[in-house]
């Protein structure tokens, strides 16, 4: 069992699977690109494909797997379908993992040296 907190009481086996589900949608390169692209705001399929470069076949295939998992909301507009984040809390999570790999990076060039800075 996982802990929800210090001192928290564990989470049940049903409620970590759903968190590593979530955790596999986030596994994906062009996942986080979608959703990073989506933090300035609402997008059509073709508009993202434009922005990101991927096919459209691959953003709508990732565009399901972040629906499924909650990530992203969509709203139909007319013709088009919209899609956002569906709260900014994933954002959140981009966040701190960015945050310790920076932190990561910045203890490995402290240990090469200050003759690796100089070179890298």
């Amino acid at each position: 069992m996982i802990t929800t907190k210090p001192g928290g009481s564990a989470m049940p086996a049903q409620v970590v699977e759903q968190v590593a589900d979530r955790f596999k949608a986030l596994a994906e390169p062009s996942r986080l690109h979608l959703l990073q692209t989506l933090r300035s705001g609402k997008a059509s399929v073709g508009e993202l494909v434009e922005r990101t470069g991927l096919s459209q076949a691959n953003v709508s295939k990732h565009l399901r797997v972040l629906l499924a998992a909650g990530f992203v909301s969509r709203r139909r507009n007319g013709l088009f379908v919209e899609y956002q984040l569906a709260d900014r809390d994933v954002l959140r999570l981009c966040e701190i993992m960015c945050g310790r790999l920076e932190r990561e990076l910045e203890v490995q060039r402290r240990s090469r040296g200050p003759a690796a800075r100089r070179t890298g």
